[in-house]
């Protein structure tokens, strides 16, 4: 295990090390910095209306992504937990679009989530138009007001599958004698899904929440692919992007760095969490 060790050691850990140094510098050039500025980097992102604005564009993007993927997994699972002819079918054809890449869906979104109306309407738009059903069109990501939250509908789409399939492996992995115990002792079906199975799926649950939820804050493919750079739908992923290309270092890495804080902050307390579980076993 020695070599693999050393390799994350370096290309992760030696990585990170190298982003928080450089983030405490006035490294604002390709040149070599010139000294440290301490948190100087950070206070002033906080105090840039650009970054705020990627950072509500976040928030947005992953209330929307987390609702969506989580509810309609469930669904999905839900549904595929009873058992019927087909099953394996539809359950390819939910997981399929996890297998694209977010580049290559992304470049079909962007045509699908196509803003113009009217005569000149495409994708979904053109849909909506030729089953007079106008009062559907809408400019999608290009709305200043919840442009983000169709940004979310493509990753919806490609992450539901795997969500599904988290849910689908819990339902699944419910012994049969709770089912059976539960119907002995009178329990109608709800009421067993309510009191025997849904409380079983909570580690699923938080697990499938953990995952979809720093997917989400990490996201820039999709977003690059659907929108390209531009301010309305802008992240701090994109903004990091954007800002790196400007050789302006320091300030990139500060953005790199409370990217990492967020997701942190999100999956630490989960690994501890399972860490203490196993433990207790």
């Amino acid at each position: 295990m020695i070599p693999s060790i050393v390799v994350i050691a370096v290309f992760v850990y030696g990585l990170i090390g190298w982003t928080v140094n450089t983030s405490l510098t006035d490294r604002t050039t390709a040149l070599p910095a010139d000294g440290y500025v301490g948190l100087e980097n950070f206070t002033n992102l906080f105090q840039d209306d650009r970054f705020i604005h990627s950072l509500k564009n976040l928030g947005i993007l992953t209330v929307v992504f987390i609702v969506g993927t989580m509810v309609l997994g469930f669904l999905w699972a839900l549904l595929l937990e009873r058992g019927f002819k087909g099953e394996g079918i539809f359950r390819s054809i939910y997981l399929f679009p996890m297998a694209v890449s977010f580049i290559a869906s992304g470049v079909v979104w962007r045509w699908l989530l196509n803003s113009a109306q009217g005569d000149e309407a495409g994708g979904l738009n053109k849909l909506f138009d030729s089953l007079h059903l106008g009062f559907l069109q809408n400019p999608w990501w290009n709305d200043p007001d919840w442009g983000m939250a169709a940004m979310a509908i493509p990753a919806i789409w490609q992450l539901s599958g795997y969500v599904m399939a988290l849910f689908l492996a819990g339902f699944r992995g419910i012994p049969g004698e709770l089912r059976e115990a539960a119907r002995v002792d009178g329990a109608s079906e709800f009421q067993m899904y309510r009191h025997v199975i849904f409380p079983q799926l909570s580690p699923v649950a938080l697990s499938a929440l953990i995952i979809v939820g720093h997917m989400s804050m990490k996201m820039f493919d999709l977003i690059m692919a659907v929108s390209g750079a531009q301010y309305l739908t802008e992240v701090p992923a994109v903004y990091l992007w954007t800002t790196l290309l400007g050789s302006n270092y320091a300030k990139a890495c500060a953005i790199a760095v409370i990217l990492l804080v967020v997701v942190a902050i999100v999956v630490v307390p989960y690994l501890i969490s399972n860490a203490r579980a196993e433990k207790r076993r």
